[in-house]
């Protein structure tokens, strides 16, 4: 079926699996872990991780694609109790607090794997940028001046979902990231790094969310429980938000 499918109409058929044609907010939610790696020490499970996007989409006639509007929020758990961390080893723990999350789409062959009566779009996103924070401005903190890392999504839909007039269809999602240790974690360029392993999927609504996971947001981030309104740049991430947490001294 992918070879029938023109650019344009995969992305539609993404557009609508990742969130909604009518420009609805979607919620997408999930949960795993996040593992250590490094030479000559055993691979260990550091955190649970449990996260959410809240995102809208606006039609982009200019890139004859859309525009994806979302905010992310994302935890760090005691692997045990999978209860939110406030504190590691004496450190205080910097959640994840992206807004925006931003994305524009233009029609592109997004990678679509049939698989019975499901159909996967699969995305791998190699990162490789100027760190926002530089080995000598942050020499705890940071691993290298080149912020490295590895995204793969897989989005798991129904397989009528490229022919459907529907908005939006059902889905589910699996994440995993290769990425340098955490500036919070202080491990400076030590060698080695971490990998979040996630699942999840698209939820009917906001109040899906566990309660545990609202309550938070609602106390900490009230914002996070809507997408954005408009465009905005450049996009939060971890490591620009620890930056604004932290200035350099």
């Amino acid at each position: 079926m992918t070879s029938e499918l023109t650019p344009a109409e995969l992305l539609h058929a993404f557009a609508r699996t990742r969130a909604s044609l009518d420009g609805a907010e979607v919620t997408y939610w999930w949960t795993g872990d996040v593992h250590s790696w490094a030479p000559g020490e055993p691979y260990r499970r550091l955190f649970g991780f449990e996260g959410l996007n809240v995102a809208r989409l606006v039609a982009d006639e200019e890139l004859g694609g859309y525009q994806l509007l979302s905010r992310e929020a994302a935890f760090y758990l005691d692997p045990v109790t999978r209860e939110i961390l406030e504190t590691w080893q004496d450190k205080p723990v910097v959640h994840v607090w992206n807004d925006p999350a931003n994305q524009k789409w233009r029609p592109f062959p997004v990678p679509m794997t049939e698989l019975g009566d499901q159909i996967c779009f699969s995305l791998e996103i190699p990162l490789a940028y100027p760190s926002p924070l530089p080995v000598q401005e942050y020499p705890a903190q940071s691993a290298d001046d080149t912020y490295r890392a590895l995204e793969l999504f897989q989005f798991f839909a129904p397989a009528a979902t490229p022919a459907t007039d529907a908005v939006s269809v059902p889905a589910t999602m699996s994440w995993t990231r290769m990425s340098p240790w955490l500036p919070w974690m202080e491990r400076g360029q030590s060698p080695g790094g971490l990998t979040f392993h996630c699942r999840g999927r698209k939820l009917d609504s906001y109040a899906q969310v566990p309660e545990r996971t609202r309550a938070y947001i609602a106390e900490n981030r009230p914002e996070f429980a809507h997408a954005p309104e408009k465009w905005s740049e450049p996009n939060e991430t971890s490591w620009t938000y620890f930056r604004k947490l932290f200035p350099p001294r």
